[in-house]
């Protein structure tokens, strides 16, 4: 077995980071925020964010009840604002439809707005200690190595992703669970993309990729994500504005934010569109909910 199941949960006993979300006192509702604030955003940003958000936003009928423009305030700086709109339509579902306690089943969990494939499982385990694949690009890269001798993950597949992390968890739900957290674990702090620390690995003994030699990965070039110029950069500048003010803002408050008018319109446009922005009969704009 290239990955045994209790040296790797021995080593996550030892050596998982204390994060809030993972104590024994985090409801199921504090997990699923931590799991939507962590797409694609490293955990030290979000603690401190999703403290406040705990503190002020307990159960999901709290944030149900709180509008748009008052999600997005909050949210800050954590990026894909979006996640936040999801994350008030799931509170709404939730709140309205299961008695505001977050479901446990996966089935359910997927019905809920914006809850995706990786979310659902993941709240299923860390919340509810069930035994169900929880696949991220940690983890996929982690059973690309130790399992099949690659230097990375290639191109996801849900069905072999997913079958890959079944086949190693274990077959108890408690063990399992804890199996995905540490997993996922080993992909964050240790069997990471560029600098591996094989030397440090409770698995390296029995994987795939260190007894091939650590062959380079061949697979196809993963594209490299630019900030810079990007319409996500002006759609957040756009957002400051909008979040740094109470009141609706006239359209010369937004230009100065962009030299590029053709860009900084079609990025004010999106966030109109996607629901981040609302435009007052005066036509001033402002985050949603708050003025309309």
């Amino acid at each position: 077995m290239p990955i045994d199941a209790g040296i790797l949960i021995d080593w996550f006993d030892e050596r998982a980071r204390d994060l809030p979300w993972r104590r024994a006192d985090c409801t199921a509702w504090g997990v699923l925020v931590s799991e939507i604030m962590l797409q694609q955003t490293p955990v030290a940003r979000v603690e401190p964010i999703w403290h406040e958000w705990m503190s002020r936003w307990p159960v999901p009928s709290a944030l149900a009840a709180a509008s748009q423009g008052e999600v997005l305030r909050a949210w800050g700086k954590l990026g894909y604002p979006r996640r936040a709109l999801r994350l008030h339509e799931a509170a709404t579902a939730i709140a309205t439809g299961h008695d505001d306690i977050v479901p446990s089943d996966v089935d359910t969990l997927l019905a809920l707005p914006g809850i995706g494939a990786y979310t659902a499982r993941a709240v299923a385990a860390f919340a509810y200690g069930k035994r169900v694949p929880v696949v991220d690009t940690n983890v996929r890269r982690v059973v690309a190595r130790a399992v099949h001798g690659a230097g990375d993950a290639g191109p996801a597949s849900v069905t072999r992703d997913m079958a890959d992390v079944e086949a190693l968890l274990p077959a108890a739900e408690a063990p399992a669970a804890r199996f995905s957290a540490a997993l996922m674990e080993l992909g964050a702090l240790v069997c990471t993309a560029r600098t591996p620390r094989c030397a440090a690995c409770p698995v390296s003994g029995s994987c795939a990729w260190q007894r091939a030699g650590r062959p380079a990965y061949a697979g196809p070039a993963k594209a490299v994500q630019r900030y810079a110029g990007t319409d996500r950069q002006v759609r957040g500048l756009l957002l400051d504005v909008l979040r740094g003010t109470e009141e609706p803002v006239s359209k010369r408050r937004l230009d100065v934010v962009w030299p590029d008018a053709g860009q900084r319109d079609r990025c004010l446009a999106s966030l109109l569109t996607d629901g981040l922005a609302e435009q007052t009969a005066d036509g001033r704009f402002a985050l949603p909910g708050e003025h309309s």
